[in-house]
């Protein structure tokens, strides 16, 4: 009962995720390709593909796909009753493979699954229909973790696990199939026209909504309102921020923004500010880690004259001037205890004195902070005021991380080629295949801020309006992407391999180190020590 649950559960947060998709992106192209990454999110789906069927020669060809190369996509070509997908386009009908070594109409034209574990290597394929015509397929092959029983009635159990675990993909595949049925058909129609036509054209952008009607089961859907105009993303995370952002902007108390170093916490500050009533007003952006100590005080809250060396005149600092508006603190958590007594008094008595003066100056000031330290650790050390805390605890606001939004990915990729075309007279048109499966791979711990740096660095290096793997920095680059081969020694390859192996492992079971340990075939005290060896935090992996 309890595994059945979680799977309605899952089942609802993917295909709300896809309806997200779908209805915010007008993109066909991206709404397929987002598709199928959020599949292998919540699917642990290997591979996956989008084929449709072209009419007038009965070719189906591989339209996107997830975990393929570039060459392994085009040669996934096969004709009507050809393998398993011309067999599902030829009958309409679903085929699961619960084993491709078993299977002779499996044909693995694409050749990826050359080293693959083919004998717990499972397939699925769905049409997808436009009302009774067959259009293309959807298709996932996913490993599947050999249950370890003994005696004939446990054996027929796990059987029977398994097929009932087959048949729930199978659900979700065909919802999502009947989901993206308009746009895979709007494909079709591009396609045949393009080949009919003696001078190959590309459709890059294809309004999805001229043909593509969705019904909305998304219960956390927003409104254009409730959305800020300046934070790019589609994910459920980001729609339960932005509904937080449009709750604690009409308001004006005290905000603490939480969140990794990169995940855009001054754009969350800015668009509380600019969606609440003091928009019209000062904001005001300080960050407390980015002078000496000795600085700070004078900073934020000015001094008279005279108060200390250099001090000619009489200077007003930041919440003076941010008087009426709202003041934004970031790296809060790094102010000394005295500056801290100060932040506390002037947020609870709106008051405070410039350094060297005994004027008490009054000011309505909203204060944002944010960090990305944990300020409840920092208390038991004795480095921040429990009581300044609280007050800046009334409505905490944690922005997600990258890794928990990986579908934003391309969306976000995109924003940034646009921002650095124009920055740097470039004319990129497009990410190549290869680096898109790179991007989205990549575990981002420098988030936003790290993603804008490497799309920034690989529009620079591009020499054919294209982003290739090659132009990504060496932490996201593999072997087969860049095209250099391994040159370190025999052992330093080997460690190489095993570590990426845990760590695909990890991801996989979501840092379950010992689902992890069964699909690698090790024990728990192996997979202990190769953990400490490699220095692999498995937490990071954990939703």
């Amino acid at each position: 009962m309890l595994i059945a649950q979680e799977q309605d559960h899952s089942s609802i947060s993917l295909l709300a995720e896809v309806s997200r998709t779908i209805n915010h992106e007008n993109d066909i192209n991206k709404v397929l390709r987002l598709v199928l990454f959020i599949m292998s999110e919540n699917m642990d789906m290997l591979r996956g593909m989008i084929t449709i069927l072209n009419r007038d020669s009965g070719e189906i060809v591989i339209n996107e796909s997830f975990g393929l190369t570039e060459k392994e996509r085009e040669r996934g070509r096969y004709q009507i009753g050809e393998g398993v997908i011309g067999h599902v386009v030829k009958s309409g009908k679903a085929v699961i493979v619960p084993c491709i070594n078993d299977e002779p109409l499996f044909l693995d034209r694409t050749r990826s699954r050359s080293k693959a574990k083919k004998e717990s290597l499972c397939f699925i394929c769905i049409p997808i229909k436009a009302g009774t015509e067959i259009v293309g397929t959807l298709s996932a092959d996913r490993q599947l973790e050999p249950a370890v029983t003994n005696g004939q009635s446990k054996k027929a159990k796990a059987g029977e696990v398994q097929r009932e675990m087959l048949q729930h993909y199978v659900d979700q595949l065909s919802i999502i199939a009947s989901m993206i049925s308009q746009a895979v058909r709007t494909k079709q129609l591009a396609h045949e026209e393009s080949e009919k036509k003696t001078q190959t054209t590309t459709v890059e952008k294809l309004p999805l909504k001229q043909g593509l009607q969705i019904e909305k089961h998304d219960e956390e859907s927003i409104s254009e309102a409730e959305r800020p105009a300046n934070i790019i993303g589609n994910t459920k995370p980001m729609m339960s921020l932005y509904k937080m952002i449009d709750k604690i902007a009409k308001t004006n108390a005290t905000t603490l923004v939480l969140g990794e170093s990169g995940v855009g916490k001054e754009l969350v500050a800015s668009a509380i500010h600019f969606k609440s009533q003091r928009f019209d007003k000062s904001f005001i952006k300080f960050n407390c880690a980015a002078l000496p100590e000795s600085i700070v005080e004078s900073e934020l809250f000015g001094h008279e004259k005279g108060a200390f060396t250099g001090a000619s005149a009489t200077r007003q600092g930041r919440f003076e001037l941010a008087h009426n508006g709202t003041i934004f603190l970031d790296e809060v958590g790094e102010l000394s205890l005295a500056v801290q007594a100060k932040l506390l008094r002037i947020i609870q008595e709106k008051e405070f004195e410039r350094v060297g003066g005994s004027k008490t100056i009054k000011v309505d000031v909203r204060v944002i902070a944010a960090t990305n330290r944990n300020l409840e650790e920092l208390i038991r050390n004795g480095l921040f005021r429990e009581d300044l805390y609280y007050r800046l605890n009334i409505f905490p606001i944690t922005v997600p991380p990258l890794r928990e939004r990986k579908t934003d990915i391309l969306l976000l990729a995109d924003y940034f080629v646009e921002k650095y075309n124009a920055a740097n007279q470039k004319g990129i048109r497009r990410i190549s295949t290869t680096s898109i499966d790179m991007l989205m791979r990549y575990h981002w711990p420098g988030n936003v801020r790290e993603l804008q740096n490497c799309i920034e660095r690989a529009v620079i290096l591009s020499e054919d309006n294209v982003i290739h793997g090659y132009h990504l920095p060496p932490t996201l680059q593999t072997a087969e992407s860049s095209g250099t081969p391994y040159t370190g020694s025999l052992q330093q390859k080997l460690d190489a391999i095993e570590k990426e192996m845990i760590m695909e492992a990890l991801k996989r079971t979501k840092g379950n180190m010992t689902r992890a340990a069964v699909q690698l075939g090790l024990s728990d005290r192996i997979m202990g020590l190769r953990i400490k060896k490699f220095d692999i935090d498995y937490r990071k992996f954990r939703p």
